[in-house]
């Protein structure tokens, strides 16, 4: 009979373990002081989003790291220092109140969930604006398209800022409508997955070829293939 009731209060102990397991992994104690859901950055995070937290942090002098899109122990720190700078529960998490002190929108585009659509959008602007370009300009240019979705300055979806008026050439001069070959795609999967070789810029332009002085006017930040980003 105590054999028994050991077993059953070990297959009990297990189940409410495998409970635990199961909530942890679901839900996360934000920087709100209540259980939050895991909808948010926090060490072991990868993508784009954390790309523009690093970018952001290490130009206001908080990170002194690489920035590669992988929130690890220096990321954690950095945001730490922020937060503490900031006012905010410091707890190393980009939350709801930190992104939005930081000014960063933790939207469905960041967490990977975009459509099939907007990967083909995003390889056609690849395709009509530098299909000449090296590889790694093509990742630039749908890294801009990406920046500007995250950034309050413009509309927050992709095909909202890539049909803002004057925003394209290409979308000018209808080259938008064009087949993109596999090389568009591949580097429009790549700028979405979190590589920006740009490093956080939200303009770029032809030295050779542009006229317009606004422009020609920002500070350049590099330089890849035949555009300058900005």
């Amino acid at each position: 009979m105590k054999s028994k009731r050991f077993s059953v209060l070990i297959l009990s102990l297990s189940v409410v373990l495998l409970l635990s397991v199961i909530l942890t992994s679901v839900f996360a104690f934000g920087e709100d002081g209540v259980i939050a859901e895991a909808a948010v950055l926090k060490r072991g995070s990868r993508g784009s989003t954390v790309r523009t937290v690093q970018t952001k942090l290490k130009n206001w002098g908080y990170y002194k790291g690489v920035v590669d899109g992988i929130y690890g122990a220096q990321t954690v720190s950095a945001v730490k220092y922020f937060q503490r700078r900031n006012g905010l529960a410091v707890d190393g998490i980009v939350g709801k109140r930190t992104a939005s002190a930081m000014g960063v929108t933790l939207s469905s585009t960041s967490s990977g969930s975009t459509t099939s659509s907007d990967l083909n959008l995003l390889a056609r602007v690849i395709y009509g604006e530098a299909r000449g370009e090296p590889y790694t300009g093509q990742v630039a240019v749908a890294a801009v398209v990406l920046n500007r979705v995250r950034s309050a300055s413009f509309p927050n979806t992709i095909a909202g800022v890539i049909y803002q008026s004057g925003a394209f050439d290409c979308v000018a001069d209808g080259q938008i409508n064009l087949t993109p070959n596999a090389t568009a795609k591949s580097a429009a999967q790549d700028a979405l997955n979190g590589w920006d070789p740009t490093y956080g810029c939200l303009y770029y332009y032809n030295p050779r070829t542009a006229t317009n002085k606004w422009i020609l006017s920002r500070p350049v930040k590099l330089s890849i293939g035949n555009h300058a980003f900005c």
